[in-house]
């Protein structure tokens, strides 16, 4: 069975109802859970090392270049990660309970197939 590339973009308002309710948490409260996020998140990646291409990371502020020049922008991509899998829906089910949104205040996962350069 042959296997495609996905890209998997991790996403999270930091204005959104999750993020407000994270950071109202006691601070030890806050602390526990990103130890068991960061934990939940490792073991993830350890279930699914064979077939992560890129485990990729957290995503900084954003610089959009267009015609206009360039400008700072904000938009809810938080990280991303590269899998393969032997279809979309395959790679979809990776990430269902993912700690991105299970444990932290993440929204969701979205995962697109990364497609083969056209003519070549």
């Amino acid at each position: 069975m042959s296997t495609n590339t996905f890209l998997a973009v991790y996403l999270g308002s930091k204005d959104g109802s999750r993020m407000a309710a994270w950071n109202k948490l006691p601070e030890a409260e806050r602390k526990a859970k990103e130890q068991q996020g960061m934990a939940a998140w490792g073991a993830w990646v350890q279930k699914h090392q064979d077939v992560i291409v890129e485990m990729g990371g957290p995503l900084g502020k954003t610089k959009k270049v267009d015609a206009g020049g360039i400008t700072d922008i904000s938009n809810v991509m938080t990280g991303f990660t590269l899998v393969r899998a032997p279809s979309q829906e395959a790679a979809a089910k990776l990430f269902e309970n993912h700690p991105h949104f299970a444990i932290f205040p993440g929204e969701a996962v979205e995962i697109m197939p990364v497609l083969p350069i056209p003519g070549r």
